[in-house]
């Protein structure tokens, strides 16, 4: 089992252990155990084994160890199961609802025997929660409409999870003889922020149609299916204990290519490149493209023999979105899109400094390890005081130490300084001008007050983009997929205001935001906005999140030209807006305590 799904499990545990008012100093240990597993650069499935080694872990003692290694036998965790039995399976999905803790979530169940989402939905519409301690009217209200989001996207996953989720039954599959070929189609393989279900499709001599039987039986024993949904001639559908379906196809060679075309999609691609198939005299299917007048065979085995076939250059997946590909296929017009190597720098991540888990030191060499020419140190500022962020004094001190080990790396890779400085309600920022003029990169972000009216809240962000010493605009529109809606924004006027005074916007590639969004970064680009795109990585191991932001990218058909990060860094840091001069630098260290 991933280092992820351990984790979730001993979250789970931790706040069903809160919601049964369990021991607090026992609820801590199960909370920072999912935190050092989730953060480990092991996988812990690798030394389930060796109990010694997964002590080694700072986090886990003697006991988690032990759960762990349960978790990696049985495939979850005694205590868990037993509390889920004790209340029900659901109670889990309330503290996915804003303002949903585990202390909220026991008050309901003690009270109204409260156990889902759907129970909470039934009795605020029957008003059974108001004078119950808490529930005011504010928060009645944001229940209702944080049910409605969950209904909305329930269903969806992260893209990260379902290719992980695919990269395992991929390496599953290619251990059957005969199983040569295996792709992902679907909404993963276009890159789509979220998805839906999976599909999966193979080829090779295993999949002919006279031997496919055994192949079919291999996959239905899938260790990791949960539930076996169906199970045909070449097809198991099957769903994970996660709750994502999976549908595998087992297809011969000669239709392989046709199959994919047709799985990925999307649904309006595909009608419109069928409707082009007729239109010549040809059917399309998810079997070939053959001649309407006699069924014989055109082309099947490749997609882009089947493209070409239709007088198209091959569309990059990500683009098959009915937005202009065909035509531009056509006229042989479709860029180049942008690629994970043309990356050479990575300027947002943060350090134990402030919610990092690694040093500047650490961050540098992983960055070093993916042969990046540059990173930028960009820790919080003091107004998220969850993280400990900087306040001015620590500012400085802190890019001291990032340009010291900028010295001892030699040219190995540029590490620049820089902040995470937040947006206050007005619109300033929370940093001095005088600390922010001696930052290589200053990013500007929202992390408070999401509830503002749409109004308010573009002139909170216009103003910040204003200030003179802000070079890029941090995930524009505060989305956390699957948990919470973008801020209302006049985002078209922000962007536009960030293009005139050289502003970057960033496209934050860690999965559960990815902001802005493929719409958004297009409407960046007619604007003329500069784009960088940043992990915001708080472990080593977050920096190989970038390729989920370069599928966006794609997704927005921008080229490596339209990306600031792509240039080497001297080029970047020239590119950057240019603030106005403050003459007189605060040095700390020079000033009485």
């Amino acid at each position: 089992m991933d280092n992820r799904s351990i984790a979730q499990l001993l979250a789970d545990t931790a706040d069903l252990l809160e919601i049964s008012a369990g021991d607090p100093f026992r609820i801590r240990s199960y909370r920072r155990a999912a935190e050092a597993v989730e953060s480990s650069t092991v996988q812990l499935s690798t030394i389930a084994n060796d109990p010694k080694k997964l002590q080694e872990i700072p986090g886990i003692g003697k006991g988690m160890a032990a759960n762990i290694q349960e978790i990696e036998r049985a495939g979850t965790l005694p205590l868990r199961e037993e509390l889920l039995l004790k209340y029900r399976p659901t109670m889990l999905e309330l503290l996915r609802l804003p303002g949903m803790g585990p202390k909220t979530v026991a008050l309901l169940w003690d009270a109204l025997q409260v156990g889902s989402v759907e129970d909470l939905e039934k009795a605020i519409a029957e008003g059974r929660l108001e004078g119950l301690p808490r529930f005011g009217e504010k928060l009645i209200e944001k229940l209702r409409k944080g049910i409605a989001d969950y209904k909305e996207r329930s269903g969806r996953f992260l893209i990260d999870d379902a290719e992980e989720a695919a990269e395992k039954l991929i390496a599953y599959l290619k251990k059957f003889p005969g199983i040569e070929t295996i792709l992902p189609a679907g909404s993963l393989r276009r890159g789509r922020d979220t998805v839906g279900d999976l599909d999966i499709l193979a080829t090779g001599p295993a999949c002919a149609e006279d031997c496919v039987g055994a192949a079919v039986e291999y996959v239905a024993n899938y260790p990791a299916a949960n539930t076996l949904l169906a199970k045909g001639q070449n097809k198991v559908s099957f769903r994970l204990r996660s709750g994502l379906q999976v549908d595998v196809r087992l297809l011969p060679v000669g239709s392989y290519g046709a199959a994919l075309q047709y799985f990925t999609g999307s649904k309006m691609h595909n009608v419109t490149v069928r409707q082009r198939a007729l239109k010549r005299g040809y059917t399309l299917s998810e079997y070939a493209l053959a001649k309407v007048e006699d069924g014989s065979f055109v082309a099947g085995a490749t997609e882009e023999e089947i493209y070409a076939a239709l007088g198209l250059d091959w569309i990059p997946p990500e683009l098959r979105e009915n937005n202009g590909e065909i035509e531009a296929a056509e006229e042989h017009r479709l860029p180049v899109l942008i690629e994970e190597a043309d990356i050479r720098g990575d300027v947002h991540m943060h350090t134990v400094e402030t919610d990092g888990k690694n040093t500047i030191r650490e961050m540098a060499e992983a960055g070093i390890k993916r042969g990046y020419e540059y990173i930028a140190i960009t820790d919080h500022s003091k107004n998220l005081a969850m993280t400990m962020g900087l306040d001015d004094k620590r500012a400085v001190e802190h890019i001291r130490r990032i340009r010291a080990v900028d010295e001892e790396l030699e040219g190995k890779i540029r590490v620049f300084a820089g902040i995470e400085v937040d947006i206050l309600a007005d619109g300033d920022l929370d940093l001095s001008d005088e600390v922010l003029a001696q930052m290589d990169v200053t990013i500007a972000s929202v992390h408070s007050l999401f509830n503002m009216p749409e109004q308010q809240m573009t002139e909170r962000m216009l103003r910040a983009v204003e200030n003179p010493h802000v070079k890029i605009l941090g995930h524009p529109t505060g989305r956390l997929l699957l948990r919470r809606e973008p801020y209302a924004l006049d985002l078209g006027a922000v962007l536009r205001r960030a293009a005139e005074l050289g502003v970057a916007v960033e496209h934050n590639a860690y999965p559960d935001r990815l902001d802005l969004c493929d719409r958004d970064l297009r409407l960046a680009k007619e604007l003329g906005c500069r784009i960088a795109i940043n992990t915001d990585a708080h472990h080593t191991s977050h920096l190989g999140k970038m390729r989920y932001g370069i599928e966006q990218l794609r997704r927005a058909w921008l080229r490596k030209e339209d990306v600031l990060n792509t240039l080497g860094a001297e080029a970047f840091l020239k590119a950057l807006r240019k603030p106005t001069q403050v003459k007189d630098r605060l040095e700390w260290s020079t000033r009485p305590a």
